[in-house]
């Protein structure tokens, strides 16, 4: 006979196309009650819609003799309802040696290895498992205490495609209480993992220690949880529709580059614009720890922010926003920067270098006597004895090969590594100007040292002051 529970998984499954008439699946049990319930289920719906099931247990060889007792116990559990059973034995402990991950971390990630193993072997394109209504609301509560956003609150899916295999949680509109008093009423037996009463682990302090508490205050709190995932779920869809249509709309994309225009983009919703920014990164393959608050920010004001011409953010080692003029793009590698080179003659006062985002103020001037020379010396301002250079001056980009002789030391040294001492970023490098004169000898680094060249002194009779101002 077949219990409501059943009744309710078997309409869940069926509405939400979980599994589909004829599929192989690979049930993860763990040998506790919410997995065995689980398979047992799924056996007894198995044989009306001719589901083949397969029992996968990994022994994480935590807890010595109980590990072992727990995966004979799932072995005879399958061999009773005649399915197949594979077991993992994985030395978790030593991986964690290895890897510095934590416990759980640590078996999570060796247990869905061994998954998608079985999964491979019996040409599974399912593997069910048991996480349940409590467990959901556990992994919100976790999310909020951490800090999330919007999607955080969704929980975990109730399917998603990992490997080209879907994983799916047919339990997870199921409570716990109706999880136990189903194996009581089939007088079904379960194994109780003891590393569930370690508080040392977070999820276990959720759950034994917040929870309880918080269900004081409503004694409904698990279920306002889970109707919470369930409203933000439907909000996250819509989102994400949008955000695909917007896209499509104004993005131009090709591997490893995503173009668009700065005035769409501020003509967007915050929360679009946002959602915009995750599903560019998305589409450049670009892992999901590059989609924290922080950096998808970092990434929002520059778009947004006025008065910015050119600007290149490194966002990370594989992350490039460049924006020029009303321009953004994101790319992958990292920007190939456009030389620039700019004549100065004593007609110049003041230029503009937008490559730079900086201006130059010029002083051209005659000196009466040696104490009305200017001796400027700084990272942004230097004078410079005019009878000592070939004109034209010229301020330009930085080229391979580039030397300096700085002054106040001994020979010369090449810009690229006066630069990579100096810890300058990558994308600052290539637009830093350089004072050269005619003779190709470079007089000034600008914001960051002068030469040993064309120095001001007693017998100067003209002088070039230049001032530089960072826009």
């Amino acid at each position: 006979m077949e219990t409501e529970l059943a009744v309710q998984v078997e309409q869940r499954i069926i509405e939400h196309k979980l599994i589909a008439s004829g599929d192989v699946v690979v049930v993860a049990v763990s040998g506790g009650p919410d997995s065995v319930a689980l398979l047992h289920v799924l056996f007894v719906l198995s044989e009306r819609h001719g589901w083949k099931l397969i029992a996968a247990h990994v022994n994480h060889q935590f807890r010595g003799e109980e590990s072992d007792a727990e995966a004979l116990f799932v072995e005879e559990l399958a061999a009773s309802m005649g399915l197949e059973c594979e077991i993992g034995v994985i030395n978790v402990p030593a991986y964690i040696e290895e890897t510095s991950l934590n416990g759980q971390a640590a078996a999570r990630e060796k247990r869905y290895e061994f998954l998608h193993q079985v999964a491979a072997k019996y040409g599974a394109k399912r593997i069910a498992l048991a996480h349940h209504a409590d467990d959901q609301a556990e992994t919100i509560m976790m999310r909020i205490l951490r800090g999330t956003g919007p999607a955080g609150l969704i929980g975990m899916p109730e399917r998603r495609l990992e490997k080209k295999v879907e994983l799916i949680r047919p339990f997870l509109r199921i409570y716990k209480t109706d999880i136990v008093n189903y194996c009581a009423q089939h007088e079904m037996l379960y194994c109780m993992d003891s590393s569930n009463l370690l508080r040392k682990y977070f999820r276990n302090q959720i759950r034994l220690d917040v929870m309880p508490m918080l269900k004081t205050y409503n004694e409904q709190f698990s279920e306002s949880l889970n109707r919470l995932a369930d409203l933000m779920q439907a909000e996250d869809d819509y989102l994400g529709r949008e955000a695909e249509l917007v896209f499509r709309r104004i993005t131009t994309f090709r591997p490893g580059c995503c173009r668009l225009e700065r005035s769409d983009f501020t003509e967007l919703h915050l929360a679009l614009q946002r959602r915009l920014i995750k599903l560019i990164l998305n589409c450049l393959c670009l892992g999901m720890d590059r989609l924290d608050y922080g950096r998808i920010e970092r990434i929002r004001e520059l778009i947004v922010q006025h008065q910015v011409s050119n600007q290149i953010l490194q966002v990370d080692e594989e992350l490039y926003i460049v924006r020029e003029y009303e321009a953004i793009q994101f790319q992958t590698a990292a920007p190939v920067p456009k030389s620039y080179s700019y004549e100065i003659g004593p007609a110049t006062s003041e230029l503009y270098l937008p490559e730079a985002e900086a201006k130059f103020h010029f002083s051209w001037m005659q000196v009466s006597s040696p104490e009305t020379a200017i001796h400027y010396s700084s990272a942004t301002d230097v004078s410079l004895d005019l009878d000592q250079l070939r004109l034209p001056l010229v301020l330009r980009s930085r080229r391979s090969g580039d030397r300096l002789e700085p002054h106040g030391l001994n020979g010369s040294k090449k810009v690229k590594d006066m630069f990579i001492d100096a810890k300058m970023p990558l994308s600052r490098r290539d637009v830093i100007p350089l004072l050269v004169d005619a003779s190709g000898q470079i007089l000034w680094i600008a914001g960051f040292r002068r030469s040993k060249h064309a120095l001001v002194g007693p017998d100067t009779e003209r002088v070039l002051h230049m001032k530089l101002v960072l826009q």
